[in-house]
């Protein structure tokens, strides 16, 4: 069963999970700033890679359009710092291993993979005005071309 799905218009939910070095880091802290918030299912697989390398790539554009960008997984701290020094991450990895801020966003649930249903998380993105309010919220989508696309819905040349 997949949690209820946030909608835009809606204050997105407030979180403090362990960042890459399992220091807390409080969604709170971000209030006054337009933040991405980035769900996907495991740090160092194939397509999570390649997603956080294009926020990477892309984080000094996002940044100075007055964006902070944090990548949500259930992985525990110590492999997100080594997958953010495995690929230069510079932006926060948060470890939400319970699965409570996922269930609360509405990304852990049923999906397809290879043409079984499986539970598991749903890669989303949510990109949040600088009160926390929910602008976009995008479930489903695809690792390759998808910061390319969060690009062009906050205004940003691809």
């Amino acid at each position: 069963m997949t949690a209820q799905r946030l909608e835009p218009g809606t204050t997105a939910p407030d979180f403090t999970l362990l960042d890459q070095d399992g220091k807390p880091f409080p969604l709170a802290d971000l209030r006054g700033r337009k933040t991405i918030v980035y769900f996907y299912p495991a740090a160092m697989t194939p397509g999570c890679t390649t997603e956080a390398c294009d926020f990477r790539d892309s984080l000094s554009s996002l940044q100075g359009a007055g964006y902070a960008v944090v990548g949500v997984s259930k992985d525990e701290p110590a492999k997100l710092k080594q997958f953010a020094e495995r690929d230069g991450l510079t932006f926060p990895l948060l470890s939400d291993a319970d699965l409570v801020v996922h269930n609360a966003y509405g990304v852990w649930g049923e999906k397809k993979n290879y043409g079984k249903v499986i539970e598991g998380v749903i890669r989303s993105t949510f990109v949040l005005d600088e009160q926390g309010v929910v602008e976009h919220a995008l479930y489903n989508v695809k690792a390759t071309g998808h910061v390319a696309r969060i690009r062009k819905l906050v205004g940003l040349a691809a």
